[in-house]
């Protein structure tokens, strides 16, 4: 397909207008007009970039691109080497952050709900982000804990009374430990984000609610891959979702 037409279909599929975001969305760097073949990952590292053109890829879809809000805009060191590359292979780079994060379907606090067995009832939290939802029957949170390590294959963080029942479960996926305390007010008995600040473990203690931390590239490896499947399945493309290994 062209690379227009992929846009245009991306930006509106993930909604990117209703979204106020740190960074842009859609296609940030442009390379060949026709697309046959898409690698995905959690963010466009040099490691990306090098695992796509050993896959002899066109297009690179991420969760993290590039031009944060508050960059040095300057094009040097690190930037430089991965921009540099793009170009010089002419490889197209599609990010999407906040839309990728809070699409219904194909996002990745949907996609996490999905493998950690929880029934999304609602949102909360700025934009609506977050995702809330139970079990589908009370377990211990070391029970929840467990089940959380198995699927994510990472040891998390937990901050709470593992003796203590849970049901209601408040998520949302990489650094989203700020949204701690909207989770406490819409009725959570846990929260589940990607980090953890150290004002949280303070909040969690006096609260009884638990955190679980369970890591920000483990929580947010499925939206991507979700996306890019789809992509393959509508449109006939190629599709290889790559995990560049990150422990945070």
């Amino acid at each position: 397909m062209q690379r227009e037409e992929l846009n245009r279909y991306l930006d509106g599929l993930l909604e990117i207008s209703r979204y106020q975001d740190y960074c842009p969305n859609g296609l940030q760097v442009e390379g060949r007009g026709t697309i046959r073949r898409v690698v995905s990952g959690v963010t466009a590292s040099l490691d990306l970039i090098q695992a796509a053109l050993a896959q002899d890829a066109d297009t690179i879809l991420v969760h993290h691109g590039y031009f944060w809000k508050g960059d040095d805009p300057c094009i040097t060191g690190t930037r430089r080497a991965r921009i540099a590359s793009l170009i010089a292979h002419d490889l197209n780079l599609f990010a999407y952050h906040l839309p990728l994060d809070g699409h219904a379907e194909l996002g990745n606090n949907a996609q996490l709900g999905k493998r950690l067995g929880l029934v999304q009832t609602g949102r909360f939290a700025d934009q609506a982000i977050g995702f809330s939802g139970d079990l589908d029957a009370p377990l211990r949170l070391d029970a929840f804990a467990d089940r959380v390590k198995l699927r994510l294959g990472r040891e998390p963080l937990v901050i709470g009374d593992m003796a203590k029942q849970v049901r209601t479960i408040a998520w949302c996926t990489g650094a989203a430990q700020g949204f701690f305390e909207d989770a406490i007010r819409v009725g959570a008995d846990a929260y589940l984000s990607g980090e953890i600040s150290e004002q949280q473990v303070h909040l969690a203690r006096e609260s009884g609610v638990a955190f679980i931390a369970a890591g920000h590239h483990a929580t947010e490896k499925y939206g991507v891959q979700a996306l890019g499947e789809h992509l393959a399945a509508r449109f006939g493309l190629e599709h290889r979702f790559v995990d560049i290994h990150n422990p945070v």
